[in-house]
């Protein structure tokens, strides 16, 4: 007869892990857990020390670029054109399918002006695609400065990664739009900090 005890599957000993390895395993998680917070909450602290410039500084240019992806970007673009503080308007982040009257179709409102003052950029889809496309349109247009219009809260991710691919002497004019209160802590601004932190890493 056979030995029922070889017949039994062998329990598998426990693997021992030293105290000291799992403390210090946890330690590190830990570290870094915190690090990650203080970097996040650096970066909350620029998001919200942009102010509020579109309505409170007349601001002129050779060239204005807007990125899409939010509601007054394009009116306000349009606005410093018709107002002629800015000869060319680049609307950047586009969909690939979109003309200018189906963007804009307040277009008529603002007074005359020459479609081909406004250029519709439609390959990017990144915060970062917009600087690097604008930038081949900045030049291409001979646009000796620019003014960025963006979101208050997207202006301090828009405003560095423009800086980063444009030459470090070129004057860039921020004008940031301000559509209802976000508040300071919100998720639109901590999703807006992690977004900043990855670029923080890859993209300035």
């Amino acid at each position: 007869m056979e030995n029922l005890e070889e017949l039994e599957p062998k329990k598998q000993k426990k693997e021992w892990i030293p105290s000291a390895w799992r403390w210090k395993g946890g330690g590190v998680f830990a570290v870094t857990s915190i690090l990650v917070l203080i970097l996040l909450g650096s970066e909350i602290q620029k998001i919200n020390s942009v102010t509020m410039s579109s309505w409170t500084e007349d601001q002129t240019a050779d060239c204005g670029v807007v990125l899409t992806g939010g509601p007054s970007r394009i009116p306000e673009g349009f606005s410093l054109l018709a107002q002629k503080r800015i000869k060319k308007l680049i609307i950047t982040g586009v969909n690939p399918k979109a003309k200018l009257n189906e963007i804009f179709p307040q277009r008529d409102f603002y007074g005359e002006m020459d479609e081909k003052d406004v250029i519709l950029e439609k390959r990017s889809k990144t915060t970062y695609g917009n600087a690097q496309q604008s930038a081949v349109l900045i030049d291409a247009l001979k646009c000796r400065d620019i003014i960025l219009v963006t979101s208050q809260k997207h202006m301090y991710r828009a405003g560095r990664s423009f800086s980063a691919v444009l030459p470090e002497s070129f004057p860039v004019y921020h004008r940031a739009i301000s559509y209802g209160r976000i508040h300071t802590y919100s998720f639109e601004v901590f999703e807006e900090a992690v977004k900043s932190l990855f670029y923080s890493i890859w993209a300035y």
